[in-house]
């Protein structure tokens, strides 16, 4: 039990400093492009990592709890988008709201079945990158 939660907590500080570096990198006033940024990113990557592993029989509850809860739980974040479009909408940019949503659900389900079908075609071709 102790072991799972510094697994948790040792990948939650990398994800939670990734998703620092890149949302300062990626920063604008306007729009929550950072934010999308990261949670599209988020998508893509946990997709291929879980069936990645998955396909290859080396899925450990540790591994899985250091970079699928850890890492990238905390690297992603629901509640600044609910957050962000919600004040999109205060602000009048309805529009942007509405872009906002729809990119970040789509996107991130298109995303997440692009990593899927990554990690199937890397498994077929013998774990190749």
């Amino acid at each position: 039990m102790l072991m799972d939660v510094l697994l948790v907590m040792a990948g939650g500080f990398l994800g939670a400093m990734a998703r620092y570096g890149l949302g300062e990198w990626v920063y604008t006033d306007d729009f929550p492009l950072n934010t999308l940024v990261i949670n599209l990113a988020g998508c893509l990557f946990l997709s291929w990592f879980l069936t990645f592993i998955g396909l290859r029989g080396c899925v450990s509850r540790q591994m899985s709890l250091l970079i699928g809860t850890g890492l990238t739980g905390s690297f992603t974040t629901f509640s600044t988008f609910s957050l962000e479009t919600l004040q999109l909408v205060q602000a009048g940019s309805v529009f942007d709201a509405v872009l906002y949503s729809l990119a970040s659900t789509v996107g991130g389900l298109l995303l997440a079945y692009v990593g899927y079908s990554l990690a199937l075609s890397q498994h077929k071709a013998g774990g190749a990158a």
